[in-house]
């Protein structure tokens, strides 16, 4: 009798709970797959964009759907698409396209972390050129000798393209590189 009323009782809970509105278990396992993809893409596109942002290429776009609105299978295609995207960036910044005249020009400048201003870090820039460069750095890191030597090198492939290596007139020419 007791076993007959508890399964009652909790028929009865169940049938409230499905007439007021409550989420039903395949709900609460699509809202718990939102919560877990919806974070894990917004770190993955986080990191993504920091690495295109760093060498200077077009960020990727992020999903125009909303992510509650996908389905589970959206959002396991979209964070596969994104880990992808970070790989791609990731192994591409590792590699700034004068990698070796950077390290040669550095040679001959300053430590990585060298604070003595009016110079800065290893390829030893003043802060008209961080602002110019890397200004986004700048901004969230400080000056050079507080950014990571790849940010130091790709910020100067930036002036790069646009000044050759003028900014480092003596150490390129020691590198053979003007």
């Amino acid at each position: 009798m007791a076993c007959g009323l508890l399964l009652a009782f909790v028929c009865a809970a169940a049938c409230s709970a499905a007439a007021l509105g409550a989420p039903s278990g395949s709900e609460r396992a699509a809202r718990r797959a939102v919560s877990y993809y919806g974070g894990e893409i917004r770190q993955l596109s986080k990191e993504t964009w920091y690495w295109q942002r760093l060498m200077g290429v077009p960020l990727s776009t992020a999903p125009a759907r909303r992510l509650q609105a996908s389905s589970v299978a959206r959002l396991q295609q979209l964070d596969t698409r994104w880990q992808k995207l970070l790989r791609t960036a990731h192994r591409k910044a590792q590699h700034p396209p004068h990698l070796s005249a950077w390290l040669c020009i550095h040679h001959y400048e300053g430590s990585w972390t060298d604070s003595g201003g009016p110079y800065y870090g290893g390829l030893q820039m003043d802060l008209s050129f961080q602002s110019s460069y890397g200004g986004w750095l700048l901004t969230r890191k400080g000056t050079a000798n507080h950014w990571t030597p790849l940010e130091q090198m790709w910020t100067a492939e930036k002036a790069l393209r646009s000044r050759g290596f003028y900014p480092w007139p003596n150490t390129a020419r020691f590198c053979g590189l003007i």
